[in-house]
């Protein structure tokens, strides 16, 4: 059998769709199981081990991050997992099984040669994961790396930062370092050097949410985190257990943090504090919001309007959920949405469709996440009354002749970790 057909059988573990359309991916173990066979049939050994990193949905909380405000991610059950074991000559080899089941490897580069720039394409996540722990004193090994994944790529639900997550752990589990033993970096350092990757080496300009909440998650929990102190809260968060359930609604509308105006509302941002003499905009308080927004230009007012109602949105989403009062949190999930579609102006036509169908078939509350321009959006339903939700985006979807929307129902998921 050929190297192309052998891959080609290679199913992507235990994925399947439901007959309304839900995608269901994989288990944690059904894909640790996949990346080790993979690993097998393609280097004729077995690896020393298996790391894997979840995706994260934000529940509320969007862009207040690189702004030191409040988050409020979970993680998704979807995650990469990756198999590897150690290479004596200082080299890194990465290959990751795609969607269509073919095995897609990237060129090997030297570590000692790692540099921003140097390395281009999806194989500078892993890549320049190995460049920070360097940079950080970390000696990071030579390594054979298999990836296999099923966050959804450019839906806005953080696949780059599990892989890269994914990488951090894996690189440092090859060294002996176990996350919860003694002496281990603390995983809100990781997060950091991790948004070094992004920034620096990946070209990407994102904040802390996406990579502490795939590192820092826990089961069942919600993560409120403040990103000023780095002071991190597990809400519990069962919506099911009141009858409710978390749809997520993947755009199809593909997008990217290189190439969108993420980067311009992030330096808009910057320069509002700035003017107001601040280091960040969570300096500005929710009473002295107005007089705040007297001094700046009109263009950076709503980018302003913006982070402090959301910051306080969190707040609100956060007390509901430790008083138990799930079912209360739409309104703000919905008054968070149109601030990024009026104020912070990052939605779209697919989101916007996404969210108004939902609403109007009787979702509790409905948003966009993710950094803007595509990717997915949620929406919170009674149980009763999903199948009614879904079919309504399916509809309105068709209506509009836009590509069919994947969808799914996410219930908060375990952090990152060694699986095997």
């Amino acid at each position: 059998m050929t190297p192309a057909a052998q891959w080609r059988r290679v199913s992507r573990g235990n994925a399947s769709h439901t007959s309304r359309g839900h995608y269901r991916p994989p288990g944690r173990q059904a894909l640790a199981e996949q990346a080790d066979r993979v690993f097998r049939e393609l280097h004729g050994r077995a690896p020393e081990g298996v790391w894997s990193a979840p995706g994260r949905v934000n529940l509320i909380g969007e862009h207040t991050d690189y702004n030191d405000g409040f988050v409020m991610p979970f993680a998704l059950p979807h995650r990469a997992a990756m198999a590897a074991r150690r290479r004596e000559d200082s080299t890194l080899t990465v290959a990751t099984l795609g969607d269509n089941g073919q095995l897609q490897q990237a060129a090997p580069v030297a570590l000692a040669e790692l540099s921003p720039g140097h390395v281009t394409g999806w194989a500078a996540y892993p890549a320049g994961v190995a460049w920070v722990l360097r940079e950080n004193g970390i000696d990071a090994p030579g390594a054979d790396l298999v990836i296999c994944g099923n966050v959804p790529t450019g839906a806005g639900l953080s696949s780059s930062h599990a892989l890269e997550c994914a990488t951090a752990l894996t690189l440092l589990g090859l060294l002996g370092v176990d996350l919860d033993g003694p002496g281990a970096p603390p995983r809100s350092e990781i997060a950091r050097w991790i948004q070094r990757t992004e920034n620096e080496f990946v070209g990407a300009p994102t904040g802390l949410l996406d990579q502490t909440a795939s590192l820092c998650c826990v089961d069942g929990h919600v993560l409120f985190l403040d990103v000023r102190s780095g002071q991190r809260e597990q809400i519990s968060f069962d919506a099911t257990e009141v009858g409710l359930e978390v749809l997520v609604i993947d755009t199809r509308a593909k997008h990217s943090h290189t190439e969108s105006g993420y980067g311009d509302r992030r330096k808009g941002c910057q320069r509002a504090a700035e003017l107001l003499g601040l280091s960040t905009l969570r300096e500005v308080t929710p009473t002295g919001l107005g007089a705040a927004l007297e001094q700046l230009p009109t263009e950076l007012r709503p980018l302003v309007r913006h982070v402090v109602t959301e910051n306080e949105r969190v707040l609100s989403v956060a007390a509901k959920l430790r008083a138990g009062r799930v079912s209360e949190i739409g309104p703000e999930l919905t008054a968070s949405h149109t601030s990024l579609r009026v104020d912070y102006q990052i939605s779209c036509l697919e989101l916007d469709v996404a969210v108004d169908a939902a609403l109007d078939a009787g979702a509790l509350g409905s948003r966009m996440i993710g950094g803007g321009f595509g990717g997915s959006a949620i929406a919170l339903v009674r149980a009763d009354e999903l199948a009614a939700a879904e079919r309504a985006v399916t509809e309105a979807y068709a209506e509009r002749s836009l590509a069919a929307p994947r969808l799914f129902t996410a219930a908060p998921s375990a952090g990152a970790g060694r699986d095997r």
